[in-house]
């Protein structure tokens, strides 16, 4: 733990207990990565038990059982994380079935659609052009551009999601009132968007 740290939740606990907690992390971590699975995610989650310990520190009454006090600590943050994933899932998954119902226009439209679009496509992040292009351009699915890219179905889903708002704002830099009212014979400014 940081030195800010252990003197602020040292206002709260004991030395003593302080010092049991520090102790102890290395189980605690333990603990926590079985259930989370990853270190990452467990790094995370003992963060925020020693954040809510830092809260609830005063109440500790006997100083004997401050690694037991803790542990409840832990299995609330366990159970807050689970709960802060699924709903982070259930919205990916919805953002993926939304995605997959997106109609894509007829050939003759896509071949007018606004030529300065392709130029823009260098003005976003790198990962956002190839969401595109592998999604919209390409006509690739969600798993194609997951597999391309080393990510999760769920990830790709967000990411061309984002990829796609990145892209209508530069569209709307570049082309102004045609980006708005929708244009099929650009006569757009050629302006620098910005990155």
């Amino acid at each position: 733990m940081r030195r800010a740290t252990l003197r602020v939740m040292a206002a709260g606990l004991s030395p003593e207990a302080l010092a049991r907690l520090v102790e102890a992390r290395r189980d605690f971590l333990s603990f926590v990565q079985k259930r989370a699975g990853s270190r990452e995610a467990a790094e995370d989650i003992l963060q925020a038990a020693f954040v809510k310990g830092i809260e609830k520190g005063d109440s500790v009454r006997d100083e004997e059982s401050v690694v037991a006090w803790f542990y409840r600590i832990l299995r609330n943050a366990i159970i807050d994380y689970y709960r802060h994933r699924a709903s982070s899932e259930r919205a990916a998954e919805s953002l993926v079935h939304r995605l997959e119902k997106h109609q894509e226009p007829d050939d003759h439209f896509k071949s007018e659609i606004c030529k300065c679009v392709s130029a823009l496509l260098d003005s976003i992040k790198p990962e956002y052009k190839q969401a595109i292009e592998t999604v919209d351009l390409r006509e690739g699915s969600l798993n194609d551009l997951a597999g391309t890219a080393g990510i999760t179905a769920n990830n790709a889903a967000v990411r061309v999601h984002r990829a796609r708002e990145a892209l209508r704002k530069q569209v709307t830099i570049a082309c102004g009132v045609c980006a708005t009212h929708g244009c099929l014979d650009c006569h757009c400014k050629k302006v620098s968007p910005k990155p």
